[in-house]
């Protein structure tokens, strides 16, 4: 427990004070997210928030692990954050082209696979499954790491969510961690949820700082290293009933996951690419029903709130059962909120043409359309 109260502590430091000198070294060179038509901010404001995230955040672990006892996979999990953070900085000051995005988190995913040994090799009873063959245990692990890392990407459309959801949910893996034990992993998530908080202090609307696509990609990553482990690992403990750590797992990461997956079906379905840029995002519903950034930060962290709580008392029913009821709940939340809050003003025209890169590797630095 020391050691994470120690890492919580130091990384809390650095990224705070870490942030205020990436704002006025932004100022100084004019590195800003500058607005357009398809974000909401009205200023010039710095988007590389996410380089104080990372720093606070490795040094915390770096200065309270002991590196040989936890190095068979602290080393790898350390390379694949760098992969992360270099091609994320790289996008967030020059624009990198799509591809090489993709690339760059399939590298990271990679790296945690085949180098750190962390891969799903059983469903714990989703549809009836358990265990999973190798090969498409690989695969369904990179499609995992890759959706959740864009997941948290997308869901940074307005000041605070993406950090406030991530200290939610890694606060929520931390503490299952630390009672079951994992002090490693727990550390992992307890140092995250710091940095982020650090962070929020900046942008917290009205937004000072972005995080840009290298801190929504980190706290994606990291999330999807902490979910693969509590599914690998909550059956061997007595916290929840046998064969359900799948759902409780998609539960805590339910909103990003959710919102991601809902979009991209409406796209499709609609003849879209899924990459289409719309405002479709249920921050973007929100917006356009009158609520203002706070009001929406609240919602949404509390609807992960009582989905993540919800999710633990009835898990009883069973895996496949338990992700059947949270599907229902988010969906027909949505439906409920469209069809009956009417909308306070007309959403803008899109203007196609000056977009040009699909909205999964833009920069994450709200997204809000205009």
């Amino acid at each position: 427990m020391g050691n994470i109260i120690i890492g919580v502590i130091i990384a809390f430091i650095i990224s705070f004070y870490a942030i205020p000198i990436i704002i006025q070294f932004a100022d100084q060179i004019k590195l800003y997210d500058h607005p357009d038509e398809r974000k909401v901010h009205k200023n010039p404001i710095p988007s590389l928030g996410g380089l104080g995230i990372f720093i606070g955040f490795m040094m915390g672990l770096l200065l309270t692990q002991n590196i040989p006892a936890v190095s068979a996979q602290l080393q790898y999990f350390f390379a694949s954050f760098l992969v992360v953070f270099f091609f994320g900085v790289k996008d967030d000051i020059l624009k990198i082209k799509p591809m090489k995005k993709i690339l760059g988190q399939l590298l990271a995913g990679i790296i945690i696979i085949f180098k750190a040994n962390l891969l799903f090799t059983n469903f714990q009873g989703f549809l009836g499954v358990t265990y999973i063959i190798p090969s498409f245990g690989v695969l369904f692990t990179l499609l995992t790491i890759m959706v959740i890392m864009n997941a948290f990407n997308l869901i940074d459309g307005i000041d605070g969510l993406a950090a406030s959801l991530g200290i939610l949910t890694s606060c929520t893996f931390g503490v299952f961690f630390y009672l079951s034990g994992d002090m490693f992993y727990s550390t992992i998530g307890f140092i995250l949820a710091s940095s982020l908080f650090a962070f929020l202090t900046y942008n917290y609307s009205p937004a000072k700082i972005f995080m840009g696509d290298t801190g929504s990609m980190l706290i994606g990553l990291i999330n999807a290293i902490l979910v693969i482990r509590f599914i690998e690992t909550a059956p061997n403990t007595n916290f929840f009933p046998k064969l359900t750590s799948t759902a409780m797992g998609f539960g805590i990461l339910a909103v990003p996951l959710l919102d991601t997956l809902r979009v991209f079906g409406i796209r499709i379905l609609h003849g879209q690419s899924p990459f289409y840029p719309d405002r479709r995002h249920l921050h973007h519903i929100l917006l356009d029903r009158g609520f203002n950034h706070v009001q929406i930060l609240y919602t949404l962290v509390s609807i992960s709130v009582l989905i993540t709580v919800g999710t633990f008392y009835i898990l009883p029913i069973g895996c496949t059962y338990t992700i059947v009821a949270q599907l229902v709940f988010f969906f027909l939340g949505v439906y409920l909120l469209t069809k009956f809050i009417p909308e306070v003003k007309k959403k803008a025209p899109l203007n196609v043409e000056k977009i040009v890169e699909p909205e999964f590797i833009s920069t994450s630095s709200n997204q809000i359309l205009h």
